[in-house]
């Protein structure tokens, strides 16, 4: 089962993306390096709740 979550940037704390992920697979929470266009520059992005 597919659910769709934000990925939110661990220093300016703001929901820049969104995606989904499997359920089943991964049951933890995704923490995925991006690019945040705020800061410009590549951080930690976490799932938000």
């Amino acid at each position: 089962m597919r659910v769709n979550i934000q990925l939110q940037c661990t220093e300016c704390k703001r929901k820049n993306y969104a995606t989904q992920k499997n359920k089943k697979n991964t049951t933890g929470r995704v923490e995925v390096k991006k690019y945040c266009p705020w800061d410009k520059k590549h951080t930690v992005h976490k799932e938000a709740k």
